[in-house]
């Protein structure tokens, strides 16, 4: 009886500690990130858009939420002034959580960096993407990095360029 009771024990702590698996490092839903930071990184908008859901919210810095047409235009200008851009993948992390309400959620860290096409200066930008799957699709991502660095950047630009407009101004006058 003893050796019943030890054995029920036993089995009660097993099935007590094992616990459903919430964190993963692979899974079909980092596939579809990767795939879409690649699309991204190509400028193929029409692959980038193919990984959200029609109704899909994205927040950039920000707690009011843009449409996909909105993320895209902003994408497309911002990308545009960059010669060449991407992220750093040899010390990027990402991974998957099932959150308590059971929502999919993945977070990638990295770093993005870019070189500004008119100045050639070069920038190194970490950023933090936490973006919610439903269904396979992105349905809200959250995009966080430091926007002080691009801003400077582009008033450098910005005001070099009305230096030279005014010296050429300058020239034509005398």
């Amino acid at each position: 009886m003893r050796k019943l009771f030890f054995i029920g024990l036993v089995a009660l702590l097993v099935a007590a500690c094992q616990q459903e698996q919430r964190y993963f490092a692979e899974s079909a839903e980092i596939e579809t990130l990767k795939a879409g930071i690649t699309a991204y990184e190509s400028a193929d908008w029409e692959k980038w858009k193919s990984h959200f859901s029609d109704t899909a919210k994205i927040y950039v810095n920000s707690t009011a939420s843009m449409t996909l047409a909105e993320r895209e235009a902003d994408l497309g200008a911002l990308t545009s002034a960059w010669g060449e851009y991407g992220f750093d993948k040899t010390d990027d992390h990402i991974e998957m959580v099932l959150d308590k309400n059971d929502e999919t959620w993945v977070y990638y860290w990295a770093t993005h960096n870019g070189t500004i096409k008119a100045s050639g200066k070069k920038l190194a930008l970490p950023v933090h993407l936490a973006v919610r799957f439903a269904e396979g699709k992105i349905v809200e991502e959250h995009v966080y990095f430091d926007t002080a660095p691009i801003n400077a950047a582009m008033a450098e630009v910005e005001a070099a360029a009305a230096a030279a407009a005014a010296a050429s101004e300058e020239e034509t006058t005398e």
